[in-house]
């Protein structure tokens, strides 16, 4: 039986001010942890980031079980102490009732974590018509890229860099200078026909929409290139877009480097056929 739940105030929320801790129900917006937690000093936990589609963890498209999986492949890389499962989805259970974004933290301890947020007040304008991105320094690549961890700052600082040169996202690059995926998601581009993508090797998140998208093209017998996105690679696409858990797919029509800025076309038909998968 679910816990008795606060009374709220309605939607929209400024900021999240209930949540899921180790086990209990909190209304606060403060969270108390040990000074020497290794989660506050060094960053050492997992996350993932899922949008509750039809109010159901069940939804196709909520991909609750291969958020779980991104998870535990972290636990055991680093050997950490696994959740309780089943307290983990009362939590996502009774916080996805008020938010449709929830973000799900472990601790290395097998503590659990549930915050959830509303989706972006201008995501259904930046699908329709792009964002602008900035290209920032090889310096601020993610640590451990494979794994979504609490040591999120290299990404962090990348985007606020980008939003002081008026852009809404960032790319990363490597060190030769070869874009890698934006602070947020994945990168996608269209030319020759086909879609591109970088390919996990380079060392970029394995995102779960990235996936999830790559086996709906090839289902549809769409070609999937996944290549290093080198300048000259970059150069040729039409049209490009980044794509999460959370923001589904959103165009990306300028991207700021220093050479100068690269426009590409928001409203290119190919993006027909990549949205098909959440039709």
């Amino acid at each position: 039986m679910l816990p008795h739940l606060p009374l709220l105030p309605h939607p929209p929320f400024e900021v999240s001010v209930i949540y899921w801790y180790n086990g209990k129900l909190i209304q606060s917006q403060s969270l108390e942890l040990d000074i020497n937690d290794p989660g506050l000093l060094y960053g050492a936990t997992i996350f993932t980031t899922m949008r509750v589609y039809e109010n159901s963890l069940d939804s196709r498209l909520t991909n609750w079980l291969l958020h779980c999986d991104r998870l535990l492949l972290s636990l055991k890389t680093f050997a950490w102490q696994q959740p309780d499962w089943n307290r983990l989805r009362q939590g996502a259970e009774i916080i996805l009732t008020h938010f449709p974004v929830l973000r799900i933290t472990l601790f290395c301890d097998g503590r659990e974590w549930i915050t959830g947020r509303l989706l972006p007040e201008d995501l259904t304008e930046k699908q329709a018509n792009g964002v602008v991105c900035a290209v920032t320094s090889a310096e601020y690549n993610r640590s451990l890229p494979s794994h979504k961890t609490g040591n999120y700052l290299s990404a962090w600082l990348a985007k606020t860099t980008s939003q002081k040169l008026n852009a809404q996202e960032a790319i990363l690059v490597d060190s030769a200078g070869n874009w890698l995926e934006t602070s947020t998601g994945n990168l996608w581009g269209w030319c020759d026909g086909c879609w591109w993508t970088p390919p996990l090797a380079v060392g970029i998140l394995p995102g779960i929409m990235r996936s999830q998208l790559v086996k709906w093209l090839q289902y549809q017998q769409q070609q999937v290139k996944q290549e290093p996105w080198t300048m000259n690679l970059v150069k040729r696409f039409e049209a490009i877009a980044y794509s999460n858990s959370v923001v589904e797919i959103v165009p990306i029509h300028t991207v700021k480097q220093p050479a100068g800025s690269l426009e590409y076309n928001p409203h290119h038909p190919s993006f027909k056929i990549i949205r098909s998968f959440l039709a």
